[in-house]
């Protein structure tokens, strides 16, 4: 199945990234939530070492949205944050993983 999005929109004021797929699924990404789930080695971690929990994110911004080959996309964040790279699979797994995503991050950040 081929996921590469129909449209993709930036809506700076709601600070979301909407993401329209073939088959007309469409997930609404708030700038938060791709920020603290960032495929970047950062947050991931490197060469399977634990990643990093992202905090304090809520205000953050997409300042731009840079094409990744036929394939994905690099966000630039205005918290300096530009190294994840979105892969169109890697977007369409986070919107239709999103609430246990979100959920499991709540989780993570109220047992600090």
């Amino acid at each position: 199945m081929d996921l590469t999005p129909v449209q993709l929109t930036v809506h700076q004021l709601s600070k979301t990234l909407e993401v329209e797929f073939p088959g007309g699924e469409c997930f609404s990404l708030p700038f938060e939530y791709l920020r603290v789930f960032s495929p970047s080695a950062e947050v991931r971690g490197h060469g399977g070492q634990g990643g990093t929990l992202v905090l304090d994110k809520q205000n953050v911004n997409i300042i731009a949205i840079e094409p990744v080959g036929n394939y994905g996309i690099k966000p630039i964040f205005d918290d300096g944050h530009s190294s994840g790279i979105f892969s169109w699979t890697t977007l369409y797994e986070l919107g239709q993983q999103q609430e246990q995503n979100w959920q499991s991050y709540l989780s993570s950040i109220s047992q600090k």
